[in-house]
């Protein structure tokens, strides 16, 4: 499939069949996610997946709550994306430009292993929204780190739908040489 392809299928995944992700697949998208760009080539990411299905459901009670993400007991995996110490240009071009280039760079690599994941068959879903100190302690991450993304992983259902992607149109969300 063309990149154009890939873009227009990937999407948010919240419903997923009961079918485990094969090791290798799941290394793929490592592997793509290994390949992402990032500011002065810190990569300041570390992947834990959880594919445990006790402690997959463990750190899911700590991202389903009443409102949201009840969909992540279903998923077969779950990838917890820790933010790590960049690089000390990295670090010292965050101070001067007041940018914080870790969380620039761990959305780059999430994005490419949804990207792989998609190419494969295999639904995501990227949240933001989970208690993290609980699920720090169950995946022991140390205190000094922060997670900055999860993403659910699975199959989806076989009647789950390509949904039509609703945008800006381009005129409206780009411009050339001036706002």
């Amino acid at each position: 499939m063309n990149f154009t392809e890939l873009v227009k299928i990937r999407q948010s995944t919240r419903k997923y069949a009961s079918t485990a992700v094969e090791i290798d697949l799941i290394n793929k998208c490592i592997e793509a996610a290994r390949l992402a760009p990032s500011a002065c080539n810190a990569q300041p990411w570390k992947f834990i997946i959880i594919n445990d299905f006790t402690l997959k459901n463990k750190v899911a009670e700590h991202i389903s709550d009443v409102l949201m993400n009840k969909f992540v007991y279903d998923a077969a995996v779950l990838v917890t994306i820790v933010i790590e110490k960049p690089t000390i240009t990295s670090w010292i071009g965050e101070k001067v430009k007041n940018r914080e280039f870790p969380l620039i760079d761990i959305g780059i690599a999430a994005e490419h292993f949804c990207l792989q994941a998609t190419e494969l068959g295999i639904g995501t879903c990227m949240i933001g929204w989970f208690n993290e100190k609980p699920i720090k302690k169950l995946l022991s991450i140390p205190l000094n780190k922060r997670i900055g993304l999860i993403i659910s992983m699975g199959y989806s259902t076989p009647d789950y739908p390509v949904r039509l992607k609703i945008r800006k149109p381009i005129d409206v969300m780009s411009s050339f040489n001036k706002y």
